[in-house]
């Protein structure tokens, strides 16, 4: 083989570098400028933009060349084509000590130049980014709507309402201890027609002084969710155009009854109800809706919003350090209500948050003593100042999450309370890595510290844009048969089975799972000692009753209902498994499982179904279905009888009782005035009293024998009545000045 260094080698590859290096191979100039600086690589003033006469070019001149001339003659140097705007260039001042009559007599050579066609001196222009500006005085610390300090760890809402998407349209109800309708955040949005104060039975929800000066939970909840914006006050709510109304109901006693009325006050008005509280979060309590309150949420998702169904928003509980768990808090755990949970502003789960199988998604809420807190309006009563940047826990991250379901509802109002549930499972982010994760047989995250994950308001509403309706929901129950008393083992095992087939769930038409719940009846001396597992058939295991330390309890479950989504989108048909541990003391006797039923909601969408709606979501989020005029048809909703307003609260029949008796009575003194006017006195006048020793004696009014009392003939004539003496004419005239007094016009009696 040759050499590399070979003559024959040199020669080859010699034309090669002679095209590389003589000019004459040099390739010619390009017609196209590569791309130039832009004006910024001037300063300020520095700069002209001129457009060369086009026929220049028709003549075969190279326009880069003519620019470059044209540069020279007038003091300047050529930067390029601008752009892809042909026989357009930039001409800058590159000398940091060029004066201003060096930029005159520049002007001056292009304005008077042959191959300047058009030439300007540039400006700076004042331009600003089209992104939402609001002179609210506290919105810049809003950091859970724009966080600045922590890329990501917001609602991402800002994007849906610089395309108008602020709630318009749409009712929040915020059931609490009242609201503060005429604090200047919320009064241009508030809603008397939604309102009402059950403590005190009237139209008005305006919260009472209390000695705490505790009751402004509920006005800044509704600041969350509906404050004013650009009024320069205080703060802006997440649908600051949607309407807000309030439900006075915590200030007092609360009854089954309240609470059901509650429930579905003014449900054809209200759409969304916004609920922080719930009952006790003490790591022992077992509570939730009585009957009635049961009912109502049953019958709001029914008959609510003309038959869409109201939405229940529900915080999942502060009980966190005493580590409650909100399968134990009937509110959360209902079927009907969207469980709203809390992360601080790493989106981590705060010290107070609790955890639960029936979380649907969390937002974001206060964390530690470093972490800041949700800034929103507050009541102007007693210490409260009408704004404060102190609202905590899962009660300032269900008003937030309300705010956002207002927005989905503006863009498509038809979406049932099944579809805000759906689309909050098919859009909720994970974000902390930290947390229990499991993915289910369906593809959805879940986690029972963050539920689905935090809520994403863009992604929320660019889902409902394009949501189709939930389909036919559906149930199916079964207990195990035979029923029989089952001890509680001290290790978990897989001793409670239970098969669904295809075939049994055929009547109902049940295809895929949302909720699946267990209903429980127990005995055990130490209730906090047990532990209840759930495992769909995909394998997909829930924690639905956790171990609490705190509750020791000995009554157990009484038809307690246990909850779970984890298994949503899965496949329903297949073996669940129940799994019982008793974490039991040897001082305490064993638990007994009296009897269990397992009822499975679900839809006829098939799992093919599903994987398609995730995917359709998905292709969703760029919004190009936002700013398009893309929309699904919405049917009318059911046409509802009015709802039945009683036109008289309790108040009201004070106020009309005491109107009727200050008439009664002024009645009964006009009767007697008139009676009076038209009574004869004739014989009154005759007779007095006299003092005696034994009291008041009736006396002739002369104590002489044989008064001579001369009859009247005519009373106009005024003929004395009585001859009497001087002091029976000064009581007569007494008399006389008395019914005067009251206005009796009597015809005078006494002459004289």
């Amino acid at each position: 083989m040759a050499s590399p260094h070979s003559p024959s080698f040199l020669f080859c590859i010699t034309p090669f570098l002679l095209m590389t290096v003589h000019p004459m191979w040099t390739s010619p100039p390009s017609t196209s400028a590569s791309p130039p600086p832009t004006a910024s690589t001037c300063g300020p003033g520095q700069s002209w933009a001129v457009r060369l006469h086009p026929h220049y070019s028709e003549e075969g001149h190279s326009l880069d060349e003519l620019a470059r001339r044209v540069a020279e003659d007038a003091g300047l140097q050529s930067h390029g084509q601008i752009g892809q705007l042909q026989g357009h260039y930039l001409l800058c001042q590159d000398s940091e000590d060029a004066s201003a009559g060096d930029a005159r007599a520049a002007g001056k050579s292009l304005s008077s130049h042959p191959f300047v066609a058009w030439h300007s001196q540039e400006l700076i222009l004042s331009r600003s980014k089209r992104g939402m500006a609001f002179n609210d005085p506290r919105y810049p610390k809003q950091w859970h709507l724009h966080n600045e300090l922590r890329a990501g760890m917001d609602i991402n809402v800002t994007g849906v309402w610089e395309r108008n998407i602020t709630g318009s349209g749409v009712t929040v109800v915020v059931v609490d201890d009242g609201v503060q309708h005429t604090l200047e955040d919320i009064q241009p949005n508030y809603s008397p027609e939604g309102s009402y104060d059950l403590n005190s039975n009237d139209p008005d929800p305006m919260p009472h002084p209390d000695a705490q000066s505790g009751n402004h939970h509920g006005t800044r909840c509704a600041g969350e969710i509906a404050a004013v914006s650009n009024n320069s006050f205080c703060a802006v709510g997440v649908a600051y155009g949607s309407r807000v109304a309030g439900i006075r109901v915590l200030d007092g006693p609360l009854t089954d009854s309240m609470e059901a009325v509650a429930f579905n006050k003014h449900y054809q008005v209200n759409d969304v109800y916004s609920c922080s509280w719930g009952p006790d979060d003490d790591g022992q309590t077992v509570d939730g809706p009585h009957p009635l309150g049961k009912a109502a949420l049953q019958h709001g998702v029914i008959a609510g919003r003309r038959g869409f169904g109201s939405v229940f928003v529900v915080a999942s509980g502060n009980g966190g350090r005493f580590n409650d768990n909100c399968n134990y808090d009937g509110y959360a755990n209902s079927i009907y209500t969207v469980t709203i949970g809390a992360v601080d502003e790493n989106g981590r789960m705060p010290f107070y948050a609790e955890e639960c199988a029936s979380m649907l998604a969390v937002t974001f809420s206060s964390g530690g003593k470093q972490m800041r807190s949700i800034v929103t309006s507050d009541w102007s009563l007693q210490q409260g100042t009408g704004c404060t940047d102190g609202h905590t826990g899962t009660s300032a991250a269900a008003p937030l999450a309300a705010g956002m379901v207002a927005l989905m509802l503006q863009v498509r109002p038809c979406l049932t309370w099944r579809d805000v549930q759906h689309i909050i499972t098919y859009t909720a982010t994970q974000y902390d890595t930290h947390a229990d994760w499991r993915t289910n047989g369906a593809g959805f995250h879940h986690s029972h510290q963050h539920g689905f994950g935090l809520l994403n308001a863009w992604r929320l509403v660019n889902a409902a844009k394009v949501s189709q309706h939930a389909l036919t929901f559906t149930a199916f129950g079964r207990r195990p048969y035979p029923e029989r008393l089952t001890t509680l083992p001290s290790t978990p095992t897989n001793f409670i089975l239970l098969t669904v087939t295809d075939a049994d769930l055929k009547k109902s038409g049940m295809k895929t799972l949302e909720h699946v719940t267990v209903t429980v009846t127990m005995s055990h001396p130490r209730r906090g000692n047990v532990e209840i597992e759930l495992v769909c058939p995909s394998g997909m295991s829930s924690l639905i009753g956790a171990r609490r330390a705190l509750d020791t309890d000995p009554s157990g479950y009484a038809e307690w209902t246990f909850s779970t989504v984890r298994c949503w989108g899965e496949r329903a048909e297949g073996e669940y498994s129940l799994l019982l541990t008793d974490h039991r003391e040897p001082a305490f006797s064993l638990g007994t499982l009296n009897n269990w039923k397992l009822t499975l909601y679900g839809s006829s969408m098939s799992f093919e179904e599903v994987k398609l709606r995730q995917k359709t979501v998905e292709e969703a989020m760029g919004g190009h279905y936002l700013d398009s005029n893309f929309s699904l048809p919405c049917p009318p909703g059911l046409d509802l009888a009015p709802e039945t307003l009683s036109p008289l609260t309790s108040n009201s029949l004070k106020s009309l009782l005491l109107l009727g008796c200050f008439a009664l009575f002024w009645s009964l003194y006009y009767t007697l005035e008139v009676a009076l006017a038209h009574l004869d006195l004739r014989e009154m006048l005759c007779w007095t009293q006299s003092r005696t020793r034994g009291g008041f004696q009736a006396v002739n009014l002369e104590e002489g024998p044989d008064l001579d009392i001369q009859p009247v003939q005519n009373v106009d004539a005024k003929v004395p009545l009585v001859v009497a003496d001087d002091a029976t004419l000064s009581v007569g005239k007494s008399v006389q000045s008395i019914l005067l007094a009251l206005d009796l016009h009597l015809v005078p009696m006494f002459g004289g």
